[in-house]
């Protein structure tokens, strides 16, 4: 277990705390980009920070903190000026960089626009999705992995309802293979994998450089213990599965410290549908509740959903009791721990990539034996 200040560390994300600044060295998505083209501009909350994310004439994005420097208006109702934001308040204009441009009510010959900067974070759209970096210059580079990159395949994004808890109770599941037995009902209840049934012999969590690699062992034919699956979670928070021709990645994105923004990105190995296209269809799950307000339990997303949403809005680690078959969840731990010390002492964290020739195409070596029905299950 944590004790409370141990459990504060590794789960809060605003401006300032450690894990904060730890999940502000890396890029997050944090919008579909086609939303932006039906109303320009968009609302959001990410690490606990409030933020108008709006698409300019010419195409181009901007991010910038919400309230305007001027009177705290909110740029949200802002007009959009080519590249620029307007604040609606007083005409306050606002270069995608943060740059005060004009200031109506003062005299031509001011100065004072030029002292004046607005809060703004850089922007990139990769698979139909907005990212953004929000932590020190310089800008690290996106990480070019492979379900944006490759070319040999087509793409689609699916948007899963917001979490209603901490960020750190998906991606500890994302170490914790043992639940699959049970709460999905795979095996019922026994640690089996695959259509044989072949039984797990046992659980491997390997830190390598972007991440755990996640390894189940079970018997082959042979009577030989080997592994018959094995998938990453990418640090900080994402997770990497394998399924047939379907490759996806999933990210977990921290609206705060009890909200969780859901996005996975898919490639699906055969007909190109061209490389870089920003025009990638989008899916938008349906509620995890019915209407009565229990959770729907006949979907393996909503059965995670109800793991997760009910260990509480922040999950008080100062109680938990963890066993041996949770190995993985304490490897994850100490590579939270050490990262965050590292970006303490001013270092990069892990998977940080500042290397044009480092960042071609990161793939990775993911093992499956099963299939499943694209976009419906972890």
């Amino acid at each position: 277990m944590l004790s409370k200040k141990e459990n504060e560390k590794l789960a809060l994300v605003g401006p300032g705390t450690p894990a904060g600044k730890l999940l502000r060295r890396y890029w997050h998505p944090i919008a579909v980009a086609a939303e932006l083209k039906e109303k320009s501009v968009k609302r959001l909350r990410i690490l606990g920070e409030d933020l108008v994310l709006y698409r300019g004439e010419e195409g181009s994005y901007g991010l910038i903190v919400e309230r305007c420097a001027h009177r705290g208006a909110s740029l949200a109702y802002g007009s959009i000026e080519g590249c620029n934001i307007r604040c609606p308040y007083h005409g306050w204009l606002y270069s995608p960089a943060g740059k005060c441009l004009e200031q109506p009510a003062e005299p031509s010959h001011s100065t004072y626009k030029n002292r004046v900067m607005q809060t703004a974070y850089p922007v990139q759209v990769v698979a139909g999705l907005v990212f953004t970096y929000m932590g020190p210059r310089p800008v690290p580079l996106l990480p070019s992995y492979d379900v944006f990159t490759r070319t040999d395949g087509s793409r689609h994004v699916v948007v899963w309802p917001q979490l209603n808890c901490n960020w750190l109770q998906p991606m500890e599941n994302s170490v914790d293979p043992t639940h699959v037995h049970y709460l999905h009902g795979a095996g019922r209840g026994k640690p089996v994998h695959g259509d044989g049934n072949a039984e797990i012999k046992k659980y491997e969590f390997e830190p390598f450089e972007y991440g755990i690699m996640k390894k189940r062992f079970a018997l082959n034919g042979n009577g030989k213990v080997e592994v018959v699956n094995q998938h990453p979670l990418v640090f900080p928070n994402m997770l990497r599965q394998h399924h047939g021709l379907e490759h996806y990645l999933q990210y977990r994105v921290p609206v705060d410290d009890t909200h969780t923004l859901f996005f996975e990105i898919y490639f699906l190995e055969g007909k190109a549908d061209g490389a870089g296209s920003t025009e990638v269809p989008v899916e938008y799950a349906p509620s995890a509740m019915k209407e009565d307000g229990s959770y729907r339990m006949d979907r393996v997303w909503t059965q995670d959903y109800m793991a997760w949403e009910t260990a509480g809005a922040i999950f008080d680690r100062s109680q938990e009791h963890l066993a041996s078959a949770d190995r993985g969840i304490l490897v994850f731990r100490k590579m939270l721990k050490e990262q965050i010390d590292r970006v303490s002492k001013g270092k990069d964290p892990m998977g940080v990539i500042r290397d044009p020739a480092r960042n071609r195409l990161i793939a990775f070596n993911t093992i499956t034996d099963s299939k499943r029905e694209v976009g419906k299950g972890r």
